[in-house]
């Protein structure tokens, strides 16, 4: 079925947070044309998106390839997530809204979570790991935050993988669930600490001393077997 210029610039964005695509990844025109069953000319204009908002770059002479950010870079993405994700608990402390329908949604996230890390798909695990920070904006009502996060955490994904991260999944669903026993206990000072030690500690789990790169664009961009609940 053919796919629009956005619904072609989401699947490689989710691909990403998947780590289904790898950074210093090609991505050739024609390729993911007749991936996506549409023309080059589309395939170029959801490129174009995707290099403005920072996920792509075209090298001359060779193409389109997955962002390899700098060190510098991917500090930068973790720091502007931190600035976003707590003013995001901040505005929930000011406005004393309620949480319940929040907690529940994150509670059905952690328990995909789990369920991932006890099977075998290491793709859907590591965007449901990833997709819990959207899952809390979008939660929490930040419909235009969920899309700047999402990108912000797709570019901290590609940094996880290109400087091999040690933080293990398991540490990361661990981590989620104290966030939102802290939210479900109405302390959203706790739950705002806590995030952002998460946050921190997976930026501090990286090791830039081993950067690493890929080539398989076609298992890269098949879609995910399953997507999280609610």
């Amino acid at each position: 079925m053919s796919r629009s210029q956005t619904e072609i610039a989401q699947q490689v964005v989710e691909s990403i947070l998947a780590q289904k695509l790898a950074p210093g990844e090609r991505l050739g025109e024609q390729n993911l044309a007749d991936l996506f069953g549409v023309s080059r000319t589309l395939v170029r204009e959801a490129l174009m998106q995707l290099q403005a908002r920072g996920f792509v770059e075209v090298r001359s002479r060779r193409g389109w390839y997955v962002v390899e950010p700098s060190v510098e870079e991917a500090r930068d993405a973790f720091s502007a997530r931190r600035i976003v994700e707590a003013g995001i608990l901040a505005s929930a402390a000011d406005a004393g809204r309620p949480l319940q329908a929040v907690t529940r949604r994150l509670r059905a996230h952690i328990a995909d979570e789990q369920r991932a890390i006890e099977g075998a798909d290491a793709a859907t695990r590591a965007f449901l790991l990833a997709d819990f920070h959207v899952c809390l904006a979008e939660s929490m009502g930040h419909r235009s935050l969920t899309d700047v996060l999402r990108d912000l955490t797709a570019r901290t994904t590609l940094a996880a993988s290109l400087y091999q991260s040690r933080h293990e999944a398991s540490q990361s669903c661990a981590e989620h669930a104290t966030i939102v026993e802290a939210l479900e206990a109405g302390d959203l000072a706790l739950a705002r600490e806590r995030l952002l030690a998460h946050i921190g500690q997976v930026e501090e789990a990286l090791r830039p001393d081993t950067p690493r790169s890929h080539d398989r664009l076609r298992d890269s961009l098949s879609p995910l077997a399953h997507k999280p609940s609610g």
